[in-house]
């Protein structure tokens, strides 16, 4: 049995949209994932990817049999997805909504104590390997379900992927610093919970 499963696709075809992005029809309008698609996505959890059976099927990522650090964040992507995604009604991925802006919105939230959002977000930037980084976003996600805030999944795919380069991982911080921190005036639109997909 190979390490991971092989999609159909060839490494030169153009890459099929991710599960978070196949739940939007062409008009624009959302429509809810299955719960069952859910409970697979969230086995994912904490395990590595091409471990989890139930998730072969979600896996768009180019792969030749290799866990790929594309797979890895893919797998890591889809597993916090099924988790954001439970028990929502409305699209926790938003074209757009950067997780340091997403992280930004759970801050001035009146559910959680800034304080305590800044030590989680601190934690989660400051971890030096993708399995740590992962495991810290697992509980922000959650917390950004629980105030309706949906993140863009493209985003988080690439900066999850981007974790594993020294110098990517930089970027990606000073990134949702800039995001997250946003020096300035808070507007109104920061406050709430953005509600559309």
């Amino acid at each position: 049995m190979p390490d991971a499963p092989v999609p159909t696709r060839t490494k030169d075809s153009a890459p099929a949209p991710r599960y978070w992005a196949q739940r939007f029809r062409d008009n624009g309008s959302w429509w809810e994932p299955p719960g069952e698609d859910l409970a697979a996505l969230r086995a994912g959890l904490g395990r590595p990817a091409g471990t989890v059976p139930k998730l072969w099927p979600f896996y768009t990522s180019w792969t030749d049999g290799k866990v790929t650090p594309e797979l890895e964040a893919e797998h890591a992507a889809l597993a916090l997805y099924g988790l954001h995604q439970q028990g929502r009604s409305t699209s926790m991925h938003k074209r757009g909504v950067s997780p340091g802006a997403a992280l930004r919105v759970l801050q001035g939230s009146s559910q959680f104590s800034e304080a305590a959002v800044d030590r989680r977000v601190a934690a989660a930037v400051s971890s030096t390997s993708v399995p740590a980084f992962v495991y810290r976003l697992r509980g922000l996600v959650t917390q950004l379900r629980g105030i309706g805030q949906p993140l863009d999944y493209d985003l988080l795919l690439r900066d999850v992927q981007d974790w594993y380069s020294t110098d990517a991982r930089q970027r990606v911080r000073r990134n949702w610093g800039l995001a997250y921190h946003a020096w300035g005036s808070r507007t109104e639109q920061d406050k709430s919970p953005t509600k559309t997909p």
